[in-house]
């Protein structure tokens, strides 16, 4: 069986000795020049997804950082109308740092500091998306003490279980993010906000979770979240983001253009007439990239199962430690080879759970030394990568019509030691 190819990049092509392409580059020679483990990202892929999620909800639609982010991302969702969603200090600074309009910044967070909301009012960041009477109070003594009057979303939970891992479901009451709308939380926020006179009520956020398949969440979500919005005379609701990305063989997800129809066929049926926008990530970022690995060690277990040790693992993709998540894997030197045999992917932490994928079907062929590449790894790989053993974080390279570019380098040892004062 082959390679599925809707897991793979848009560019992806089959090359004359059969080996995988992206953006005009051989794979394998993208590893020659970088070394592994690497992430490859598709750069008009990304182009693409940036500028159908604006065609589907509209400009101004944020761009969730926390999936990917490096200042080469922020500048071309920026550059492809799109608002830019973050939530620390840390990401604000990154997109601070790409010269991005910071009125177009929306900022997340469920413990603002206020040394991070004073950052924002400095900046003049267009949106503060509160998620804490605590946090109300906090942004109130800012901003008074700046003499300044933020525009602020109010954070609810419509109370929805979206169909996804219990770890990416936000949206039900019992959660650490925002207000419910059950028991009237929700609605003594907003009526806190425009009393203050410190704050000016810019809209509603929800969030269901993330991961979702079935656009009806969403749908339900918006149902659930209408006549609170009606009430509260907001004039903007954005539904969040959680669109799903198929990760494996056999799964499908909806497309920009149908989630954002489902939700705004909803507003319709409701009445709703506020501006209604989201906040993706994941699904324009999620299947842009590959990470490349080298394989060091293969370990048959005689009656249960063969290993395949890489050179990266759980530092540089957590979700299946995490999460439980699936992926699938490929030999970049040879597409479409007959996926013959089955092992066990590992990474080279210390941790019996540092498995990467936990049963990749790979040609029979694999060997030390080969490249071994898993799809999908856009979303939550570079983001939630760490150093744990210390181990180097990897380069990110985009490729676009055969030309490749390091976005960020190769950690180094003494990259290790910068912050140890000993």
């Amino acid at each position: 069986m082959s390679f599925p190819r809707n897991l793979l990049p848009d560019s992806a092509a089959v090359g004359v000795d059969g080996g995988l392409v992206l953006g005009g580059r051989d794979v394998t020679d993208l590893a020659a020049e970088h070394g592994t483990p690497l992430f490859v990202y598709d750069e008009q892929h990304l182009i693409d997804r940036c500028e159908e999620t604006v065609d589907a909800w509209g400009p101004g639609v944020a761009y969730a950082s926390k999936a990917f982010l490096c200042r080469a991302m922020a500048r071309l969702a920026a550059e492809a109308g799109m608002s830019i969603d973050v939530a620390t200090g840390g990401e604000l600074h990154v997109v601070l740092a790409a010269d991005v309009d910071p009125a177009s910044v929306v900022f997340h967070g469920n413990n603002k500091s206020a040394a991070e909301l004073e950052m924002a009012l400095e900046h003049g960041v267009g949106r503060i998306v509160v998620d804490s009477f605590d946090e109300i109070e906090r942004l109130h003594t800012v901003a008074e003490g700046a003499g300044q009057v933020p525009q602020v979303m109010v954070r609810i939970n419509p109370g929805v279980e979206a169909h996804t891992h219990e770890y990416l479901s936000t949206g039900v009451s019992d959660s650490k993010f925002g207000f419910p709308m059950q028991g009237g939380a929700a609605a003594r926020a907003v009526h806190t906000i425009r009393d203050s006179g410190s704050m000016e009520l810019a809209g509603v956020h929800a969030h269901v979770g993330s991961q979702v398949f079935d656009v009806d969440s969403f749908v339900q979500a918006f149902d659930a979240i209408s006549p609170f919005l009606t009430d509260s005379g907001a004039e903007e609701l954005s539904i969040g983001g959680g669109l799903g990305v198929a990760y494996v063989e056999g799964e499908s997800a909806p497309t920009m253009r149908e989630w954002a129809d489902a939700v705004r066929s909803a507003a319709k049926r409701s009445g709703v007439t506020a501006r209604v926008t989201a906040e993706p990530g994941r699904s324009i970022v999620a299947t842009a990239a590959i990470t490349v690995y080298s394989v060091g060690t293969i370990k048959e277990v005689p009656g249960i199962r063969t290993y395949l040790a890489v050179d990266g693992g759980m530092s540089d993709n957590p979700r299946p430690v995490l999460y439980g998540s699936g992926y699938e894997a490929f030999l970049p030197r040879s597409l479409d080879a007959e996926r013959d045999g089955t092992y066990r992917i590992v990474g080279k932490h210390c941790e019996s759970g540092d498995v990467i994928v936990r049963d990749a079907a790979l040609p029979s062929d694999v060997s030390v030394g080969d490249l071994v590449a898993t799809p999908v790894t856009g979303a939550y790989g570079h983001s939630m990568g760490s150093n744990y053993n210390k181990v180097l974080r990897p380069p990110v390279v985009f490729v676009r019509n055969g030309v490749s570019r390091v976005v960020v380098e190769r950690e180094t040892y003494d990259d290790l030691l910068a912050h140890d004062v000993g």
